[in-house]
């Protein structure tokens, strides 16, 4: 018995996230076809997280247990032969029969793209988060400090009908301005449901007015999730690395 280590590439334009649910179109029962086609047997794929519908992934994690001793490059090239142009397998490596990708991700680093300008773009609209009202980066950037650390972010969480616990560890915040492009990098222990989305669009708020940096510290108080911005458009969210 292998377990096979994968890193995947994908656009989660028009996919229901990555989690298998049903009959819709998901990354992870996509991979999970292919791999049944490749092997000629079913194998149960699990992933480092789940990202939502419209959500992207420059390198999501995840691995499988097979009993084929066909070779990684032909695991690697097979899958991709079979999968559609939206998702491509970037390496498959052996990993110790113990690892499994979700329990053993230390952290997880995501980045948001928002396109700043006064007119949409057509080649940026799958990718970015298009806001053509000024925003004030440096109000960003202060409100970001007070999210950095341990804290509740039960005001960041979105309902998904499951009591979670809220603590999380924000390890880093990075926003990068490169008009018309911002980019929120955010590196943590892990992340509640939409707590990335909800974040932005605090942030958003934040940079355009809504919001006083220092109102933040009062967000995370209350925990309450009516407290805190909008949720930013899934499509500008692209999960970028898992840290084992």
């Amino acid at each position: 018995m292998r377990n096979i280590k994968l890193i995947i590439e994908y656009d989660g334009t028009g996919f229901c996230g990555w989690q298998t649910q049903g009959r819709l179109k998901t990354v992870q029962e996509e991979i999970e076809t292919a791999a049944k086609k490749l092997f000629n047997k079913k194998i149960n794929l699990i992933g480092a997280g789940r990202t939502d519908s419209g959500v992207h992934a420059r390198a999501q994690a995840a691995n499988f247990r097979i009993d084929s001793g066909l070779a990684l490059k032909n695991i690697k090239n097979g899958l991709n032969r079979l999968l559609p142009q939206s998702i491509s397998i970037i390496s498959a490596e052996e990993a110790p029969l113990k690892f499994h990708a979700r329990f053993d991700a230390r952290e997880k680093l995501y980045k948001y793209t928002i396109l700043n300008r006064k007119s949409r773009s057509p080649l940026l609209h799958r990718h970015a988060a298009f806001v053509s009202y000024d925003l004030d980066i440096a109000a960003m950037r202060k409100a970001a400090k007070y999210l950095i650390g341990r804290k509740d972010f039960k005001s960041f969480q979105a309902s998904d009908n499951v009591e979670r616990h809220s603590v999380r560890t924000i390890k880093k915040i990075d926003i990068i301005s490169t008009p018309p492009l911002i980019e929120i990098y955010i590196r943590a222990d892990g992340f509640l449901y939409n707590m990335v989305r909800n974040i932005v669009g605090t942030l958003i708020d934040v940079a355009r007015g809504r919001f006083k940096p220092e109102a933040v510290k009062e967000i995370l108080q209350k925990k309450q999730r009516p407290s805190a911005g909008e949720t930013a458009p899934a499509k500008g969210l692209c999960l970028e690395k898992i840290i084992y």
